[in-house]
């Protein structure tokens, strides 16, 4: 796993839910095959409302052509991937790019799968960065130090330390965790 992710961000509200990162009617892509899991990430995020794409800036699509998206680090507020026990959800935003998503809160079943599937790095923090990052500002999140700068305004944010889902990142995914410490 890198120290550091270095990209643009994409800013969203609150209770971004598990239909809205990806709409159940794209789950009929298979994601165990290669040439449909990319489906996954063209139609990433495209539930999200009118009002809530992009913000502050206004309506933005995550992808705007292709399979990928430009940013890799999605900001949220309260609350992220609610709804649905949807694996699919960090799967969508992976496959568009994304590699870490900060929020002040998660729903538990998102951020669990984001973990276990090795999908996105499910980082949470205590200050409200959707009022200080703007979609299209420039970051750096640093997972040593377990801080996030807007490059573009200069400010560095604290967040909360990733704890024991480290070493799992760090091997990939839950499966390849339990491999290497002999876990059955």
């Amino acid at each position: 796993m890198k120290e550091k992710i270095t990209g643009k961000v994409y800013v969203l509200g609150n209770n971004i839910d598990t239909d809205q990162i990806i709409p159940a009617k794209f789950l009929s892509y298979n994601p165990s095959l290669e040439e449909e899991r990319k489906y996954f990430g063209k139609f990433a995020l495209c539930g999200v409302p009118e009002g809530q794409q992009g913000l502050p800036t206004g309506d933005k699509p995550f992808v705007t052509a292709g399979f990928s998206s430009e940013y890799k680090i999605v900001i949220g507020g309260d609350n992220f991937g609610c709804g649905s026990s949807r694996e699919h959800a960090p799967l969508a935003l992976n496959e568009a790019g994304a590699e870490v998503v900060v929020a002040n809160s998660f729903a538990r079943i998102f951020y669990r799968n984001s973990v276990n599937g090795g999908y996105v790095i499910p980082y949470e923090t205590t200050s409200t960065l959707t009022k200080v990052f703007k979609t299209g500002d420039e970051a750096e999140l640093n997972i040593t130090e377990n801080t996030i700068k807007n490059i573009t305004t200069g400010k560095e944010f604290s967040l909360k330390e990733l704890g024991g889902i480290l070493p799992i990142l760090e091997s990939g995914d839950i499966f390849k965790y339990a491999k290497a410490n002999n876990i059955s």
